[in-house]
């Protein structure tokens, strides 16, 4: 038995155990977080006014001529097209690089990339999503979007718990809701179009 003893004394054994004191983080916007039922599509930027984020509501331009993010005074829709869809763990190669894949991939450990300019771009029809939302969303709640121009925390375009009345619209809280409350970054599960 002393010899078991003395060869564990010996012996040190490590562990690389992460510990979250709080909350671990929700996920990364725009990140489609439960694959089934998920509607994603492809769909034309509109290059004029294209997104500038993942996990951020589009709408479809006048004519049919691409997505694009809401824009001040857009308070009187009722509906969205979608959610930009966050493309990772692959990224569009680089101009001129020559193989796909070849830009680093960014957003992997905290804030992503930017969309394409131009070009097609992953929305979300139907599905659960992971959004930047500022406020403190609870499981149910109705989802709101800041249509006025950005101030403060407040993003044009971007989610809101609460309802900013005359600055932003209101989604049909029968079909998009929030699964829960956000993390420490202000990141939700967002249930859209169910």
């Amino acid at each position: 038995m002393s010899s078991i003893k003395q060869l564990f004394n010996k012996v040190r054994c490590r562990t690389r155990d992460a510990a979250f004191t709080l909350r671990m983080g929700a996920g990364f916007v725009g990140d489609v977080n439960r694959t089934h039922p998920a509607s994603i599509a492809p769909a034309q930027i509109y290059a004029t006014t294209p997104p500038t984020a993942y996990g951020q509501p589009v709408v479809m331009n006048s004519g049919g001529a691409g997505v694009r993010p809401l824009a001040t005074g857009e308070q009187a829709f009722t509906e969205i097209f979608g959610i930009t869809v966050r493309p990772y763990p692959t990224q569009q190669s680089s101009v001129g690089a020559g193989y796909p894949g070849s830009d680093s991939i960014q957003g992997v450990l905290g804030a992503g990339g930017v969309p394409p300019t131009s070009g097609v771009i992953d929305v979300l029809h139907s599905g659960f999503i992971m959004v930047q939302v500022v406020g403190t969303p609870t499981p149910g709640a109705p989802v709101y979007i800041w249509t006025s121009a950005s101030t403060g925390t407040h993003v044009q375009g971007g989610f809101e718990a609460t309802n900013p009345t005359s600055s932003g619209m209101a989604l049909d809280a029968g079909k998009t809701y929030f699964v829960g409350g956000a993390d420490a970054n202000g990141v939700a599960e967002l249930a859209f179009n169910l």
